[in-house]
């Protein structure tokens, strides 16, 4: 596998064997931060970011060159490269990340310091991700008429002119927009979250379903109660019916007892007015 690149026949290696950080910690850093920056970039076609990588900014030389921990690269298209070459872009890194260690702090802080003020690197930051070697874990620098100034905090976070912002969290630099103060997920809490988004969904759906199950269940009570309001308003009609049943067949035998009582009454008063006369007959009989 090749492990450079050669323009105009020179050689330009694309690496030099040596291990991408002093330790772990300052690996994950790294990694954390590439990733964070990817993320931050995403919808950003024209924004590179690398680690580790040579940057090669003097054409002709391959000594001519240097390998930031993580820089970003702004105004170039963001596919994949063995190595970064100043002059077939154009371009520099707008910032650049150096991770500070036992044997890195000094060198972060002097000679690279004053290598990515010259090539004019905007912005320049050096996290102590053990917290151990410098003043403060994480400084930064800004250039000002082609020389570095520190770049103030601003409470806990440092701004980048690319429109984010860093906090230190223990051994990582968190990524924030500045924009929206939302910080950028690492991997892990991206994962954590899309499954607790999905757990607390597949809850708010057997929510749902219990609240549906409940509704049909209270439309099953209610529709069982107008049934037994119909029910009861049938029957109530049927002994209604009966009562004015009953009512007129009481109507009808009352209405043929007075009849009769009037036909005795008549009968009555003609068997009295009868004996009336027949006793007038015999009064006079007498007489």
């Amino acid at each position: 596998m090749s492990t450079g690149a050669s323009t105009t026949e020179v050689f330009y290696p694309s690496g030099d064997g040596e291990p991408m950080a002093e330790t772990g910690i300052h690996v994950q850093a790294i990694v954390m931060l590439h990733q964070a920056l990817q993320d931050f970039f995403a919808d950003r076609t024209d924004v590179f970011i690398a680690s580790d990588m040579f940057w090669y900014y003097q054409e002709g030389n391959p000594e001519g060159r240097i390998a930031p921990d993580v820089m970003v690269v702004p105004g170039v298209g963001n596919h994949q490269r063995r190595s970064f070459f100043s002059w077939e872009e154009p371009a520099i890194p707008a910032v650049v990340f150096e991770m500070a260690s036992a044997k890195t702090w000094k060198l972060n802080l002097n000679r690279k310091y004053q290598r990515y003020e010259k090539l004019g690197v905007k912005e320049y930051f050096v996290f102590d991700p053990e917290d151990l070697y410098l003043e403060q874990p994480l400084l930064g620098f800004r250039l000002h008429g082609g020389s570095y100034r520190p770049v103030r905090r601003k409470g806990l976070f440092y701004r980048s002119q690319l429109g984010f912002s860093l906090k230190v969290e223990g051994t990582m630099l968190r990524v924030i927009d500045t924009a929206t103060s939302q910080p950028i997920l690492t991997r892990a809490e991206a994962v954590n979250a899309s499954e607790s988004k999905a757990y607390r969904a597949m809850v708010a759906e057997q929510d749902a379903q219990a609240v549906a199950q409940g509704a049909q269940a209270a439309a099953r009570e209610a529709q069982a109660a107008v049934r037994d309001a119909l029910d009861a308003a049938r029957e109530a009609q049927a002994a209604a019916r009966e009562a004015q049943a009953a009512a007129d067949a009481v109507a009808v035998v009352a209405a043929e007892a007075a009849r009769e009582a009037a036909a005795e009454r008549k009968r009555a008063n003609a068997l009295a007015a009868e004996v009336e006369r027949l006793k007038k007959l015999l009064d006079k009989e007498k007489a």
